[in-house]
C-alpha cells in the first residue's frame, strides 16, 4: 500500500479491509444484521484516526487496520444497542437493527460484534496485544458507564454542566481518544506520545459530541442521518438544555420543564418549542462556544507530542473538518 495521503484514503482502506475481514455466514439472521449496520455509511470517524495516528508515529497504516476494525466494530455494536434502549427508528437516515429485524435479533447480534471485536487484536504480537486489549476494555467499561449516566439522566431534572460533560467524555470521547492511542501503540509511540495523542483524541471526541447536540436539535434532516430532534423527544439533557435552563427567564424554564416532563403525540410542536428556548436564552451561542473550545484544546495538545510540524498538519485539518461539519 502505498503512503496514505487524505481523509478519504484512509476510509476507503478500512472499508476495503473489512471486506476481507467479515463476511455474512449462518446463521444469517446473527451476522445479516451485523452486515447492514457496518454499510449503513456513516464517517468512520474513529478507524480513520487509528490509522492516521499510526502513520503520524512512523508507522505503516496497513499495520493498524485491525485495530481499526475493532473499534469500529464496538462503536457499531454500541450504536445498535443504543438505538434499542432509545427506541429509535433511524440510524444514519435508515432503518435501525431492531426495527428492521426485531430486538432479539438486535440484542444477539450486537453481542456478537462485541466479541468479534476483540478477535481483531489476536492478530497482533504478544506485548502489543496485550496493551491494546488492556485499553480497549477499560475504554469499553467506560463507554457503558457514560451510556448508564445518559440514561439516568432521562429522569433527572438536577443535571449539572460537569456532569454532562463527563457522561459525554465517558460515551462518546475516551472511544475517539482510545483509537488514536491505538494507532501509536501499533505504530511503537512512547507511553509519552501515546497519552498526549489520547488527549487530543478525547478533547476532538467531546467537541463532536457537543456539535452532534447541536445538529441533532438543528441539523438538516436530509444530511443528518438521523431524527432530527431526537434528543429532544427522548427528553434528553443535553449541553443545550443545561445551558438553556441556566440561562433562561423563569417562564422559559418553567415551560422547558414542562416539556420535557410530559409524554405527548405532537412531538413536532414539542421540538419546535424547545428550540425556541434555546435559540432565545442564548444556548445555541454558548453550545458553539464550548465546541470551539474543546476543539482548541486539542489543538494544544498536539503541541506535546514529540514527532515533525509536517505531521500534524492532517490532525489539525481533521479537527477543523470537524468543526464545520453537517452531518
Amino acid at each position: 500500500m502505498t503512503k496514505l495521503e487524505s481523509l478519504e484514503q484512509y476510509k476507503e482502506s478500512v472499508l476495503s479491509y473489512m471486506k476481507t475481514r467479515f463476511a455474512v455466514k449462518e446463521p444469517k439472521n446473527l451476522y445479516e444484521p451485523i452486515d447492514y449496520i457496518l454499510n449503513l455509511g456513516g464517517k468512520r470517524l474513529r478507524p480513520v484516526l487509528t490509522l492516521m495516528a499510526c502513520e503520524v508515529f512512523g508507522g505503516k497504516p496497513e499495520a493498524a487496520l485491525d485495530a481499526a476494525l475493532a473499534i469500529e466494530m464496538f462503536h457499531n455494536f454500541s450504536l445498535v444497542h443504543d438505538d434499542i434502549m432509545d427506541d429509535a427508528p433511524l440510524r444514519r437516515g435508515k432503518t435501525t437493527v431492531h426495527e428492521k429485524w426485531d430486538i432479539n435479533t438486535g440484542i444477539l447480534s450486537g453481542d456478537a460484534m462485541l466479541i468479534k471485536a476483540y478477535q481483531f487484536f489476536e492478530e497482533y504480537p504478544p506485548e502489543v496485544f496485550k496493551r491494546l486489549v488492556a485499553l480497549f476494555s477499560q475504554t469499553a467499561m467506560e463507554v457503558c458507564e457514560g451510556q448508564q449516566y445518559d440514561v439516568d439522566f432521562e429522569t433527572r431534572n438536577d443535571v449539572t454542566i460537569p456532569e454532562y460533560l463527563r457522561m459525554i467524555e465517558f460515551k462518546t470521547a475516551v472511544l475517539v481518544g482510545a483509537a488514536m492511542k491505538m494507532g501509536a501503540v501499533v505504530a511503537g509511540a512512547s507511553d509519552e506520545d501515546a497519552e498526549a495523542i489520547y488527549g487530543f483524541g478525547r478533547n476532538l471526541g467531546i467537541a463532536f459530541q457537543l456539535q452532534d447536540d447541536y445538529l441533532d436539535a438543528f441539523g438538516d434532516p436530509e444530511t443528518f442521518g438521523k431524527q432530527v430532534g431526537g434528543d429532544i423527544i427522548e427528553n434528553k439533557k443535553t449541553f443545550l438544555y443545561l445551558k438553556a435552563m441556566e440561562f433562561s427567564s423563569q417562564n422559559e424554564k418553567e415551560e422547558l420543564l414542562k416539556l420535557f416532563m410530559e409524554e405527548t403525540q405532537e412531538t413536532s410542536k414539542k421540538v419546535e418549542a424547545v428550540k425556541n428556548i434555546f435559540i432565545n436564552s442564548g444556548a445555541v451561542k454558548f453550545t458553539k462556544a464550548a465546541i470551539q473550545e474543546y476543539t482548541d484544546k486539542a489543538f494544544l495538545t498536539l503541541k506535546e507530542i514529540t514527532v515533525e510540524e509536517s505531521s500534524k498538519k492532517l490532525l489539525r485539518q481533521f479537527g477543523e473538518q470537524l468543526m464545520y461539519r453537517s452531518i
